[in-house]
């Protein structure tokens, strides 16, 4: 028998199924939210490094849509599908991401967006729906530093919006 010391935080019931992933980015969190939630900007920063997005339907709303493609830098194609189940502007987002309508493999994410100082404090928490579809994502298609490099995309995209406004 263990026990668990005191102070110890307690471990989530679904933590052997996520991927937690955050990043502070230096701008406003409507602004960093708006990059997030409008296809004009998502279809510029989206995706790991080298990596390109094509938008087929974009519906940001409760139960809206994005139908999209990532386009890989070895030429692979994913098809992706993503429907929003909350929205709680500029706070929070989820939503349920997989290959199209229906794939029994979709996961959860929920995104947070905190104020840090002048900064957002963004945090993406993905729970699979088995520890094997999360440690295949993390090792096959390794979501963890694929997500921290999407952030880090989402950060150059905003920092660079912030400082063409400066200039203006």
């Amino acid at each position: 028998m263990s026990e668990r010391g005191r102070g110890a935080p307690a471990q989530s019931a679904t933590a052997d199924r996520e991927i937690v992933i955050s990043r502070a980015i230096d701008a406003p969190r409507e602004l960093v939210f708006e990059a997030f939630t409008e296809v004009r900007h998502l279809s510029r920063w989206w995706g790991p490094e080298g990596f390109t997005t094509t938008t087929r339907a974009f519906e940001f709303r409760v139960g809206g849509v994005w139908d999209f493609v990532m386009h890989g830098p070895d030429g692979t194609d994913y098809q992706e599908w993503i429907s929003w189940t909350e929205i709680n502007l500029p706070e929070r987002i989820a939503l349920l991401h997989g290959e199209s309508r229906g794939d029994p493999n979709a996961f959860e994410s929920v995104l947070t967006f905190e104020p840090d100082g002048a900064a957002t404090r963004i945090e993406m928490r993905t729970v699979f729906p088995t520890k094997e579809l999360r440690d295949e994502a993390a090792e096959k298609y390794h979501a963890i530093e694929g997500g921290r490099q999407t952030l880090s995309n989402l950060a150059a995209y905003v920092t660079e919006i912030v400082r063409k406004g400066v200039e203006d």
